[in-house]
């Protein structure tokens, strides 16, 4: 397995699963004897905070990006009781990357140092079908190459700096005009498209089987289009509820993106706790 590869798959649930539970993982063992082989370890959190430095120094990959938009967005300027983040939604034919939901909602398209513009601008059109506010947040070595690519558009642009701060370099204009009934619906779960239609009607289609999901999207096509996207973020905001006492107590800035979006269970979070502490005895 090259390097690229173990680099940008340390960080999945699979993997800190195998570790909590198991003890050990053949991609995490390759990072630390790769990477980090001759520093000594007091406990299991020291490890995995030099192998996150390691993605911080030479290999800021898309984990690094959502984890600092998570760190420095939700956890940072907004906060778990109030703001509701989302990743890998499908948006018609694309898969918004990160979804950070509170009053509004934006959508945040990675273009990491490692990827390339060659799509960005059919996953931006997918985005505003679904929400008003896009941002791409990109490398300062893509900064020059966005600019260009996205001048006269309402989309925004950041940038992940070199230490690794979030900063802004093009303001993001709402646009609701390109919204579609049909691409919010397709984002819905059946529980979510129930809720709104029978908060809107009081009640659901009286409809067979085969017909009940095209009857539940002709009333959803019905309410006012702006009406519909408030609706949808109301529900969608409910999704990802984390146990936010332990969350705060437990997860290391380095797992934030990873444990939120891994729909941790209360007996993870003391898993999780119990291996952090642990002295570390290599691998």
């Amino acid at each position: 397995m090259s390097s690229s590869n173990m680099l940008n798959r340390v960080f999945s649930k699979k993997i800190f699963m195998d570790l909590i539970e198991k003890k050990n993982n053949v991609v995490y063992s390759a990072v630390i004897k790769r990477y980090l082989s001759g520093i000594e370890f007091e406990k299991n959190s020291d490890a995995i905070s030099e192998v996150y430095n390691v993605l911080l120094k030479s290999h800021r990959n898309e984990y690094i990006y959502k984890n600092t938009l998570l760190n420095k967005l939700l956890l940072g300027r907004h906060s778990l009781r109030t703001t509701t983040a989302l990743t890998e939604v499908p948006v018609g034919k694309s898969k918004a990357d990160f979804i950070l939901i509170n009053g509004s909602a934006t959508v945040y398209e990675i273009k990491t140092e490692l990827d390339s513009l060659e799509r960005l601008k059919s996953q931006l059109d997918n985005y505003y079908k679904a929400f008003s506010k896009v941002c791409v947040i990109t490398s300062e070595s893509y900064l020059d190459r966005t600019m260009q690519v996205l001048d006269g558009t309402n989309v925004g642009i950041c940038v992940l700096t070199k230490r690794n701060t979030i900063s802004e370099k093009k303001e993001m204009v709402k646009d609701f005009s390109r919204l579609d009934h049909e691409i919010m619906f397709k984002i819905l779960r059946k529980m979510e498209y129930e809720q709104i239609i029978k908060l809107h009607y009081s009640y659901l289609p009286d409809a067979k089987p085969v017909k009940y999901y095209s009857e539940c999207l002709e009333l959803f096509k019905r309410i006012e289009i702006e009406v519909a996207y408030k609706y949808m973020l109301k529900v969608l905001k409910m999704r990802n509820k984390v146990v936010i006492e332990e969350f705060e107590s437990i997860v290391p800035k380095e797992l934030s993106s990873l444990v939120y979006f891994s729909d941790f269970k209360e007996s993870d979070y003391n898993i999780l706790e119990e291996f952090l502490n642990k002295d570390y005895r290599g691998l």
